[in-house]
């Protein structure tokens, strides 16, 4: 009797370990199916990507040819540092740009590639100071149709701490000393001027461009972008002149409300 009951123990354990596999074995069918299945539909979708670009470049779309750039007075590249040591496709990309129509842009990687290797060529704008003789501290060159400024991480730094030095400097040179001084309050104004001063405020991008495998602006003056369009662009080794006519286009055909 106790060898039959046993007996019936170990087959029920058996039959719920089958289920279990039975159950494990679907459910792993079911996910390499759905993974089989977003993987088919994400190579599709980049396949349909590239072949938009191909159109767009080989000027098949006219509204793609002939769109108003009037929206985008200033255009914002970042690019990672390892890519920006590729020079010749920094230089196919201005190219671009220039063919494009565009009148200003700023270029920026965190390590200053681009000011090292296209700074060479560079003129220096002068901006003032106040309180003592500042050296140029943006990069800009003059390349055809279009204006250049390099920009490095190093830079918005700068910026911070000799923003931040005029402002308190100006705050301890306040009428008010001692125990009657009043705190300061600075607004965004304030910081914007301080910023121009010291020789840091540059042109507001409308549009900005990431060329990398981060989805981030990989520290780009953040005061600058406060209203900018972000768009990610995938490596520079993949960049594409399709792409780049269309950011643009769909750019020039938004409707950006900035509130009161």
């Amino acid at each position: 009797m106790v060898l039959i009951e046993e007996m019936e123990s170990l087959s029920a354990l058996i039959s719920r370990i089958n289920t279990s596999m039975v159950l494990g074995y679907i459910l792993g069918f079911f996910w390499c199916l759905l993974h089989l299945l977003v993987s088919i539909m994400l190579v599709g979708s980049h396949l349909i990507q590239v072949l938009v670009y191909y159109v767009i470049s080989s000027g098949f779309i006219q509204k793609y040819q002939n769109f108003q750039l009037h929206k985008l007075r200033y255009l914002a590249v970042v690019i990672d540092s390892e890519d920006a040591k590729n020079t010749k496709q920094v230089q196919q990309l201005l190219q671009w740009l220039i063919t494009i129509g565009v009148k200003y842009v700023t270029l920026y990687d965190m390590e200053g590639v681009l000011k090292k290797y296209l700074g060479g060529d560079s003129s220096s704008l002068n901006k003032s100071c106040s309180d003592a003789d500042e050296k140029p501290v943006i990069s800009i060159i003059n390349q055809g149709n279009m204006t250049i400024e390099l920009l490095s991480f190093s830079d918005g730094k700068e910026a911070v701490a000799k923003a931040s030095s005029f402002l308190c400097s100006n705050y301890l040179k306040g009428d008010a000393v001692g125990c009657n001084k009043i705190e300061p309050t600075f607004t965004e104004s304030d910081i914007s001027a301080a910023l121009k001063i010291v020789g840091y405020g540059g042109p507001d991008p409308d549009l900005l461009l990431v060329y990398g495998t981060a989805r981030c602006h990989l520290g780009f003056p953040a005061w600058r972008i406060r209203y900018t369009e972000i768009v990610h662009m995938g490596p520079l080794k993949s960049m594409n002149y399709g792409a780049i006519v269309k950011a643009i286009y769909d750019f020039s055909k938004k409707h950006q409300n900035y509130g009161t």
